[in-house]
């Protein structure tokens, strides 16, 4: 669980959660569009109480662990400060021997993150909520 100022990617993701037990690794990527509400955007801001958000993330994880006990690993990197249109601001992965509940706890995982998680997202001189 991780938030950070530093481009991410879901390479990076992969390679935490590949091992010789796992056969499936799905990842989540959400990314900076260019316009919000048909508005057009150059970048967005976001911003976190890491310390909280930190909490939380691995709250997620545990919530995804006691639902599919066959998920074995569980990455979720968050990006805040300026993020231009089309950079990544979110990975999650999570990694299972076979793919049968990793789609679900994928979706699971960024429905939550975006309910309880502290993380708050500027466009231009507004805040606006997670979507």
């Amino acid at each position: 669980m991780e938030i950070t100022e530093r481009k991410i990617g879901s390479d990076e993701i992969v390679a935490r959660l590949a091992r010789p037990e796992i056969g499936a690794v799905a990842t989540f990527v959400g990314i900076v569009r260019g316009s919000e509400d048909g508005e057009p955007i150059s970048h967005l801001e976001y911003e976190a109480y890491p310390k909280m958000a930190i909490a939380e993330l691995k709250r997620i994880c545990t919530e995804i662990r006691g639902r599919w006990e066959t998920i074995k690993g569980v990455a979720i990197v968050h990006r805040v400060g300026k993020i231009a249109v089309g950079e990544t601001t979110v990975v999650i992965g999570l990694s299972a021997a076979h793919r049968s509940e990793v789609f679900d706890a994928l979706r699971y995982a960024i429905d939550r993150l975006k309910e309880i998680v502290p993380i708050w997202k500027k466009e231009g001189g507004r805040w606006i909520s997670e979507d």
